[in-house]
């Protein structure tokens, strides 16, 4: 099923302390909304195991930073240690999105992400999902072939240049800090 992702991430019980904040860009690179979430205090670390190796993705001091550009069909979140070093990029591929009346940015997620490590690594994830929802009629043909057409976009023209995509994401982090 198709789940609406929230960028304050109201569910997110791991999560014990956190600030959310939103602010809407137009520059000549980007158009959208930039949210971050500063994690304080967790319940316990989050970790993912890839390519044989350990990642915290979620633990006390990380931030997170959601990057929702109107044009294309994902969202992109850029994922900091405490020590504001990049662990991760998650592009999740989407179907609408919008705001919220209170002026929060969602998303439909539409199954298939991509991950890009900061060593150069990518990553095409949950394919199955996608297909299972396929079968099961949750999405539609179109949405299928959009959902790998936008995968495959990020990871021929975005997830090549991880120092591109580490002056991007920090540019619009400094604009919170």
């Amino acid at each position: 099923m198709i789940k609406k992702k929230y960028a304050n991430k109201p569910d997110w019980t791991r999560v014990l302390k956190r600030k959310f904040t939103t602010r809407y860009f137009k520059d000549t690179d980007f158009e959208g909304y930039v949210s971050v979430t500063s994690i304080e205090k967790v319940r316990g670390p989050l970790m993912k195991s890839m390519l044989g190796r350990e990642y915290c993705l979620v633990d006390d001091g990380y931030i997170w930073l959601e990057i929702m550009p109107f044009k294309g069909n994902y969202c992109m979140t850029t994922m900091y240690d405490s020590n504001r070093e990049i662990v991760q990029w998650y592009f999740d591929i989407t179907r609408n999105k919008g705001l919220t009346d209170e002026g929060i940015p969602f998303f439909e997620d539409l199954f298939l992400d991509v991950v890009v490590l900061p060593d150069s690594n990518v990553l095409l994830l949950d394919e199955n999902e996608l297909k299972d929802a396929l079968d099961k009629g949750e999405i539609t043909l179109k949405e299928f072939e959009m959902a790998y057409t936008e995968a495959k976009e990020i990871m021929k023209n975005i997830a090549v240049d991880v120092n591109r995509l580490s002056d991007f994401s920090n540019k619009y982090l400094s604009e919170f800090f």
